[in-house]
């Protein structure tokens, strides 16, 4: 009885060693020959079973039946706005240029010749590319040279990121593969084109389009406050408006300023100075000197969806101001700091009384604009939907603290700043030792998460998301450069 006894104890005491054992190898730093094999491991997996011809979603069941980008969609369908294809793309890009890894960058170029089979004749992209053969019958995209294009989906848009994020990267990775790339260096210059000719007269961009605007058919005018505005949704039209919302001209003024300190063409530089322009056309005169989200051909702040009113808004403003100060840093001229002092003592004088921004302040009453749940126009935010954010967080602090630097210290006129290396800090090197403890044997992250558009009784409960992908692949190159 004795002998069981201490069999027993034996037992339980080499249990409870194995156990501190292996949460002590979890906590312990990881080998930098671990974090190659993760990295390497991961990217397998991702390349090998989550893409799309080479492009990739926002997110997968554990088990990769199901995906889905905005909505569900086909393991033949990629997506374009980050943290979809040319967020990975641009993963895959800062870490190989963090370890060198060739495999890296071939998952890189891979991913990019993903938007090259994407991209429209339109020079941009809609918001996702199919690879089924059948599909892309319905499709101008470039690289089919279809006939007659025009009856054909040929729609770029700007929305959300999604086009200037494609051309981000591909400019990033045609410099790093020195311009050799041609099919890759022909669609970047081609889609930067389309963004110089899609351009209007006053410096704006449309949310979206098919064919280039006439400039004749766009005046140049300062904004105003129309007359009177419908309150309720007129259901118009609004792709062809100047597009302030989801932040569409502050991406295409950055991506343009990428664009010519890759290539040095003027052009870039002038358009992304003329889209500052239009930022100081459209600041809206006393009594509310802040931006809408987007104006009509007369300037005047517009409907867009049956959830955007033609209003003032307190989000994407403060956007605008991020890009007016980022154009001073650029090119040193006063006249895009002028608006700031105004906006801010504005934009400070609406703050509600949790230090929150509404997302939308009525037209000359300056009262917050909310929505029901049936999308009614109200004073009222106690029930809105929630796919919106229509109350935003108060950036004004920082940006006015940045205003104050730049009028104190002028211009850097940098035109990209030095990547640092990383340093090893022990929060890294807790950081890898948890992203490579939580690889499967598959090579993928998985997670406890849900689906969001495969409806209420989805039984899914693990997935594996593009966001914490790009995450983990970035917090293992760092790793492995801080440890040589």
């Amino acid at each position: 009885m004795l002998i069981r006894r201490s069999r027993v104890r034996a037992t339980v005491v080499a249990l409870l060693l194995l156990a501190s054992a292996t949460e002590s190898r979890a906590d312990d730093a990881p080998d930098r020959r671990d974090a190659i094999r993760a990295l390497h491991r991961s990217t397998a997996f991702f390349r090998n079973e989550c893409a799309a011809g080479g492009g990739y979603v926002y997110r997968w069941s554990g088990d990769l039946t199901k995906r889905e980008g905005e909505g569900r969609v086909d393991e033949m369908t990629a997506w374009l706005q980050p943290p979809g294809t040319p967020s990975v793309g641009e993963a895959y890009l800062d870490a190989y240029e963090l370890t060198g890894s060739k495999e890296l960058l071939d998952a890189a170029v891979e991913t990019a010749m993903a938007l090259v089979n994407g991209q429209l004749e339109s020079g941009g992209w809609d918001n996702h590319i199919t690879f089924d053969p059948q599909e892309r019958m319905r499709y101008a995209y470039r690289v089919d040279r279809r006939e007659s294009p025009d009856r054909l989906r040929n729609t770029t848009t700007f929305d959300d990121d999604k086009s200037q994020s494609a051309i981000r990267f591909l400019v990033r990775l045609d410099e790093a593969l020195e311009f050799k790339n041609r099919a890759l260096h022909e669609s970047a210059q081609f889609a930067l084109n389309a963004v110089l000719e899609s351009q209007y007269p006053n410096g704006a961009w449309p949310q979206r389009y098919s064919e280039f605007p006439d400039p004749d058919e766009f005046p140049v005018m300062a904004a105003a406050y129309p007359e009177s505005w419908p309150r309720s949704w007129p259901d118009e039209d609004y792709r062809e408006y100047y597009t302030l919302n989801d932040n569409t001209i502050r991406d295409l003024i950055v991506t343009l300023l990428d664009a010519y300190d890759v290539y040095g063409d003027q052009r870039y530089l002038d358009a992304a100075m003329k889209g500052g322009d239009f930022f100081l056309l459209a600041q809206m005169p006393d009594p509310q000197p802040g931006w809408a989200q987007q104006y009509n051909r007369e300037m005047h702040p517009a409907w867009a969806r049956k959830f955007e009113p033609a209003s003032i808004t307190g989000g994407e403003s403060q956007g605008v101001m991020r890009a007016l100060l980022l154009l001073y840093r650029r090119t040193g001229q006063d006249k895009y700091l002028t608006p700031i002092p105004k906006a801010l003592d504005y934009y400070r004088a609406s703050l509600r009384e949790d230090g929150r921004l509404a997302r939308f302040y009525e037209l000359h009453t300056n009262r917050p604009l909310y929505f029901t749940r049936d999308y009614t126009l109200t004073y009222d935010d106690g029930d809105m939907p929630t796919h919106y954010g229509f109350i935003v967080g108060s950036q004004l602090d920082r940006i006015e603290a940045e205003y104050g630097r730049l009028v104190a210290d002028g211009p850097d006129r940098r035109d990209k700043p030095a990547r640092r290396r990383p340093r090893m800090t022990a929060q890294l090197r807790k950081q890898a030792s948890a992203v490579i403890h939580a690889l499967d044997a598959r090579g993928a992250w998985v997670e406890p998460g849900r689906l969001r558009y495969h409806g209420d009784d989805d039984p899914t409960r693990e997935v594996i998301e593009s966001q914490t992908f790009i995450r983990n692949i970035l917090t293992l190159a760092e790793f492995v450069a801080a440890s040589e």
